[in-house]
């Protein structure tokens, strides 16, 4: 997560790329963008906006040495001052062109930036900004000639968000320099992620923090909903977020104590959390810190309703874990043979 508010651009370029697959071919500038005031105020939180509510880093990769990753030694000649910069973004360009090996990749405009004066933490650092513009927006143009006013229909860059984008800091811990990414066009993100930037979570508490709630949401729509319902779903969601609230540190065996009233479910939790790290690749810490900025994200993508099909949905509050034991009870009518759910209140809100 950045601030931008003393960020200044130093240098700026925009190439265009092909398609490796379809062998359309790259165009290059050969100098940097000379902005006026009103173009450079709006591009430079349009470049750097993507980035400021982005809770989670990445950090380069490569299978046998991170120092032969392409986009982390460029920007390391950037930082460095050992290239110069309109050559160096030709090579970044290049190296995307290489990636797209797909019909499905598109050309584009191709951004390379870089930024002084970037807040990370409580420090301000240089910055490199790629940028990727696949989807030109359409809009009305009107004009004057012969002294009457016309009309024509212009493709765009749409000032509100970028198709795909990375920030990469010349800062970084002991797995090397943080980088932020963002992809709005998610249909190829193999090729921006993994492909193109070699980019890996680093093994941090944001990164444990997301795979355990990741792990527990997952959980509960494939065992605990089809099994159990969607009021046992529920309670569940909302005592997780709740341990994860009050606890600074989460360990598993004391989340599960807390958080399961019935032995077997306890059981299946484990038994699931096995196949789900083998299936996903992941490895979920016995303890570690919680990241408090990840946990906001996060619960905004927990869905507590309890959906029926007499077309009529309970949604529940993942900020009261018990009010659904205490104000929702669930029963069966034999005359009706049907389920139903009883709901206690004192007044309508």
């Amino acid at each position: 997560m950045i601030k931008r508010q003393k960020a200044s651009i130093k240098d700026c370029i925009i190439h265009k790329v092909g398609n490796k697959f379809n062998d359309t071919k790259n165009a290059f500038s050969d100098s940097t963008i000379q902005f006026d005031e009103a173009t450079y105020n709006l591009i430079l939180p349009y470049l750097l906006k993507p980035f400021v509510s982005v809770a989670e880093s990445y950090r380069f990769h490569h299978h046998s040495n991170v120092g032969l990753n392409e986009i982390n030694t460029y920007t390391d000649q950037l930082f460095n001052e050992e290239g110069d910069f309109i050559e160096v973004s030709k090579h970044i360009l290049t190296q995307l062109y290489e990636q797209s090996n797909s019909a499905q990749i598109k050309t584009g405009d191709v951004v390379v930036c870089y930024f002084e004066n970037v807040q990370y933490e409580d420090y301000f650092t240089d910055a490199v900004g790629i940028y990727k513009i696949e989807n030109k927006t359409e809009f009305f143009q009107t004009y004057l000639e012969s002294g009457n006013y016309d009309i024509l229909v212009q493709k765009g860059i749409q000032a509100k968000k970028v198709d795909k984008g990375c920030l990469i800091l010349n800062t970084g811990d002991t797995e090397g320099k943080i980088v932020f990414s963002v992809d709005n066009n998610s249909y190829d993100t193999q090729y921006w992620i993994k492909s193109f930037l070699n980019i890996k979570y680093p093994d941090d508490s944001n990164q444990h923090t997301k795979n355990c709630i990741e792990l527990c949401r997952e959980f509960s729509k494939e065992i605990l909903q089809p099994n159990f319902g969607g009021q046992e779903q529920s309670n569940f969601l909302a005592k997780t977020v709740d341990f994860f609230k009050e606890n600074e540190i989460v360990n598993l065996e004391t989340f599960k104590e807390e958080v399961f009233d019935e032995e077997d479910h306890m059981h299946l939790f484990e038994d699931y959390k096995k196949s789900y790290e083998a299936e996903n690749k992941v490895l979920i810490r016995n303890q570690f810190d919680v990241s408090d900025r990840v946990l906001k994200k996060q619960k905004q993508k927990i869905k507590t309703e309890i959906k029926l099909d007499t077309n009529i949905q309970i949604k529940l509050d993942v900020d009261a874990p018990d009010a659904s034991a205490e104000y929702l009870e669930k029963g069966y009518d034999a005359d009706k043979k049907m389920h139903y759910y009883k709901v206690f209140f004192n007044a309508e809100a």
